[in-house]
């Protein structure tokens, strides 16, 4: 007799089947993804957390600024520098001269102690008021502005001096008056007299750009050591009504800042720099016409290699070029605020918070009056724009935020290791 099966006794055992994906669509894949931004966020951390960080983002920032400067100096002085002198290279060699000095200059900057630099702080800070004193009565006109000094074959520009000079007297009396400066009487005496006396003698030669930045490095100190709020709003109402006399004073001047937000009205006058400031920023495009491939150069944009060299340099290197070189100073400005959090020295918060105040606002200043976003008022954009009066201060400055990340506790012990490795000798091979 045949017994029939049930059907349900004639169902296969159940097989395994393929693994299930664990590429980029499966479970572990998506595990995996998300796990990604937080791994690269935390490498990121990792890499900041670093002892010597700081100090090689401040170098290498630097470093870059300083060579796509030479870069541009070279590109955009070539045919101004081959009509007036018959020789291409004669504006960049000039330059050359300047790093060469300067170099050494950083070098010596970043290596002295803080008391060496402290007792500098009131010789430089006299020597300068001298220097833009004789410059209000002696000083050489150019462009409409009395800013030069000459000294026998040289002629300097004493402003860009006193910006590092003012940096270093502020922060050495705010930082003897630490425990002082909840006095109102504390923080302006004399600090601000003697910025105010500085920048003055530099708006008698009719250098409003330059006046802007020393007055910024004012508002800034008095920011980082606790100002209170109703100083910055009377400080901010005294400039806009002294900015506004400089400005019916000159007629050339008063007819810039008027213009610049339409610089075509007057092309042919004062809006022909921004306008052709403009031409050279849109025809770069993306990624640039190519280095030596400006156009504007040849003789429609004034200044090519030195207030307005940042226009030839979106021209030839594009957006890419521009966002790289404003990306560069920003990393300088993220590099010294960590030196200026981490420091226990008020001295070296103070002086490094100063320079970022110097370099960033002037950077701000020139690239806004490039894109016509700001008056005209000639002012160059650091270790990029030619000349040796601006360079020198500005690698001395750069030189000292060097020497504070280098004397970080952590990075100091890693510094001191690295030498002490090197100096050990290696193991005989056998």
């Amino acid at each position: 007799m045949t017994t029939t099966t049930p059907e349900r006794s004639l169902r296969l055992p159940r097989v395994a089947g393929p693994p299930r994906p664990t590429g980029p669509t499966g479970p572990a894949g998506r595990v995996r993804a998300a796990q990604r931004p937080a791994s690269w966020i935390g490498a990121v951390r990792e890499a900041l957390d670093r002892p010597l960080t700081t100090y090689y983002l401040l170098l290498s920032a630097a470093g870059l600024l300083l060579v796509i400067g030479l870069v541009m100096v070279l590109s955009s002085s070539s045919v101004f520098s081959y009509r007036a002198t018959g020789d291409s290279y004669t504006i960049v060699r000039r330059q050359l001269v300047w790093v060469v000095v300067g170099l050494p200059c950083a070098w010596i900057a970043s290596r002295v102690s803080h008391r060496w630099i402290r007792r500098l702080a009131y010789p430089a800070f006299s020597l300068s008021l001298v220097l833009l004193l004789a410059t209000a009565f002696l000083g050489v006109e150019r462009n409409g502005n009395t800013n030069w000094l000459a000294l026998g074959p040289f002629v300097i520009q004493p402003s860009e001096i006193a910006k590092l000079s003012l940096v270093i007297w502020a922060a050495h009396i705010y930082a003897n008056k630490e425990r002082r400066l909840r006095s109102l009487h504390q923080i302006m005496v004399p600090v601000v007299p003697g910025m105010l006396l500085a920048t003055g003698l530099v708006i008698v030669g009719r250098d409003l750009g330059t006046a802007l930045v020393m007055f910024a490095i004012l508002i800034g100190m008095l920011w980082v050591v606790g100002a209170p709020a109703r100083l910055f709003v009377m400080s901010s109402m005294a400039v806009a009504v002294a900015a506004l006399a400089m400005a019916t004073t000159s007629a050339t001047r008063l007819a810039r800042i008027t213009n610049f937000v339409d610089p075509f009205q007057d092309f042919h006058g004062t809006g022909w720099q921004p306008a052709h400031g403009l031409y050279a920023m849109s025809s770069g495009g993306i990624f640039g016409q190519g280095i030596g491939a400006s156009q504007q150069k040849w003789g429609a944009l004034p200044e090519a290699h030195t207030d307005y060299i940042f226009a030839v340099l979106g021209e030839e290197l594009g957006l890419i070029g521009t966002l790289l070189v404003i990306g560069l100073f920003l990393t300088i400005a993220f590099a010294s605020l960590r030196v200026a959090r981490h420091t226990d020295d008020p001295f070296v918060r103070y002086a490094t918070f100063g320079v970022v105040v110097w370099l960033i606002g002037q950077m701000i200043i020139n690239v806004g009056m490039v894109l016509a976003l700001l008056p005209v008022i000639g002012i160059p954009l650091p270790l990029v724009s030619y000349g040796g009066s601006s360079l020198l201060p500005t690698l001395a400055a750069l030189g000292l935020l060097v020497g504070f990340a280098r004397r970080e506790p952590a990075a100091a012990r890693a510094l001191a290791q690295r030498a002490k490795a090197r100096r050990r000798p290696s193991a005989p091979r056998r």
